[in-house]
């Protein structure tokens, strides 16, 4: 049986590579290389957390606008309605569960984009 490297092996085999070569680049070029690097992380956290941290948010989101499971649409869609709604008062931060459902949502993105950040807690 023939197998292929998965998505997230092919990024991380690139940015080893880049990695590897960084130290003989001139200064700006290992710079770049380092920003290269950086982005290629992003993508594979994308491609390993993305899809469960899209399907949590979706959850939450059919929860807050009071769609039955499986309907209200993908998380484009039901992003929209939910930003359309606060934008127009109909949830507020005196709605139940919408700060935490943000702040999850958030803190998945943030696993994503920015997995080093801690928050402050107070």
């Amino acid at each position: 049986m023939i197998t292929h490297p998965r998505t997230e092996e092919l990024v991380q085999a690139v940015a080893l590579w880049i990695d590897q070569i960084r130290p003989s680049l001139d200064p700006r070029s290992a710079f770049l290389a380092r920003v290269a690097v950086n982005v290629l992380s992003v993508v594979e956290r994308e491609l390993t957390q993305g899809p469960a941290a899209e399907a949590r948010a979706v959850q939450a989101m059919t929860g807050l606008l009071g769609h039955a499971k499986g309907e209200g649409g993908d998380f484009e869609t039901l992003n929209a309605e939910l930003c359309a709604r606060i934008h127009a008062g109909d949830l507020t931060v005196d709605t139940p569960g919408l700060l935490e459902a943000l702040g999850a949502m958030a803190r998945d993105q943030l696993a994503i984009d920015q997995p080093k950040y801690r928050p402050e807690v107070g």
